[in-house]
Parts: structure tokens; sequence; C-alpha cells
């Protein structure tokens, strides 16, 4: 089957409504090792109860701060114009490293694997949640979670980490780390100007297997700390 023309068709589909606030699908430049080898450095913070999350719509990036010292920027995705992420105040409430989605993921028959909405899984298969990886949810059904990161705004509402870079995330924050989402952020100037990993939407997605299993929750280097 085509898997890339069966990705494509369920975001038709999420933008008609059939899906929650994000979606996983791929999106330019560079090769799909250039991708998984990406990364950017990050430290821990001296104390856990002062870090912070700033993410700039604008620009795509976050910025996990400790005072004015910045721990992590990272290049991420946000909402598409129709479907676009909360701008404000939030505090992270709930993290889920191995988290699914519960009404869009993948039905699957033997080797045969099709990207859909839990209310239309076809007689006969099997169904799983999308998976999510390192979910950090700031407000109800929106949160940070390992997805393709594109360069510009594509998701529903989510903000897209790319896979090396979610694990970090998830250890430098913790639940009730502030978040402040904003058009732009003050650090944009000195900090945003960061390599980029390529734009995934030309790249080839990995099989249905790696979702409807284990492995895209382990599709990441492992984290490294300054």
């Amino acid at each position: 089957m085509n898997f890339r023309k069966s990705l494509a068709l369920a975001f038709v589909a999420a933008a008609a409504g059939l899906f929650s606030s994000c979606s996983d699908i791929a999106s330019s430049g560079g090769g799909l090792a250039d991708y998984q080898a990406y990364d950017r450095p990050a430290k821990l913070p001296s104390n856990p109860n002062n870090v912070r999350v700033k993410v700039s719509l604008s620009k795509q990036r976050t910025y996990v701060m400790e005072g004015s010292e910045v721990l992590l920027t990272m290049p991420v995705s946000v909402g598409a114009p129709g479907s676009k992420t909360p701008s404000g105040n939030f505090r992270i409430f709930n993290k889920v490293e191995k988290k699914r989605a519960n009404s869009h993921g993948y039905a699957y028959r033997g080797d045969e694997v099709r990207k859909t909405t839990i209310g239309k899984r076809p007689a006969g298969y099997a169904f799983t949640g999308t998976p999510m990886p390192y979910w950090c949810e700031f407000r109800t059904n929106y949160g940070f979670h390992t997805g393709w990161v594109k360069h510009h705004p594509c998701t529903h509402g989510c903000i897209r980490m790319h896979e090396n870079l979610a694990p970090k995330f998830y250890k430098l924050v913790k639940v009730g780390t502030p978040v402040n989402i904003a058009y732009s952020q003050p650090e944009d100037s000195s900090y945003g100007s960061i390599p980029l990993p390529p734009d995934a939407g030309p790249l080839p997605d990995y099989p249905g297997s790696m979702y409807t299993g284990s492995g895209y929750f382990t599709r990441h280097k492992a984290p490294k700390f300054n």
C-alpha cells in the first residue's frame, strides 16, 4: 500500500474536524539521515523549580529557560492558520512519556496499516492511537510531543518537537512548569537563529509498523546534557 498517500488522506480528514487538535503527518530539503542526526545542546537546571518555557509562534521556536539562561533552544512546528496553537500563559499539568491519541490512529491487519479515526476503523482491523511520545500537556488536548517538524505552521494546535529533542524537553520540564506562548519572544533576536533540521515534508515516512508498535517511542538518540 502507499502509506504516504494514506497519511495525506488522513490530513484531509483531520482538516474536516475528524481528528483532535494534533496532526502527525510528515513534511523539505535534506535527507532522512540528516533529519535523524539533528540535535541541539541542552543543559540541566540548577533548580528545576525555576524552569519556564517560552514559545514564539512566528519564529516557531521554543526556549526552555532558567532565569535569563537558555537551557534549550529548539525549532518546533505550531498550529496551522485554521487550527492555531493557543497563546497565553499556561502550566504543564500532565506528562505522559508514551501517550497515544484516543480518537485517531492506525487500523491494522497483518502487515496492512491504514491511518484513520477510531470511528472509521474498517471491520476486521485492530486499532491503536497515534503515538505522541513525550507528551507535555499545557491546555486540555494541547501539548508538546514528538512529531515531524516542518518549517511552516502545520499542526492542529499542538507543538511538535523533533524526535531527538522531545526527550530532552521532557526531562527539563515538570508538572507545574510555566509556559508562555506568544507571537514573538525577546529571545528570538538573540537565540532564535539556530541551525534547523531538514523540513520533514518531502522525507519518506516511517513504516506503519513503527507507529502500531513501540518503535516510534524509542526513535531518538539517547538524550545528553551539558
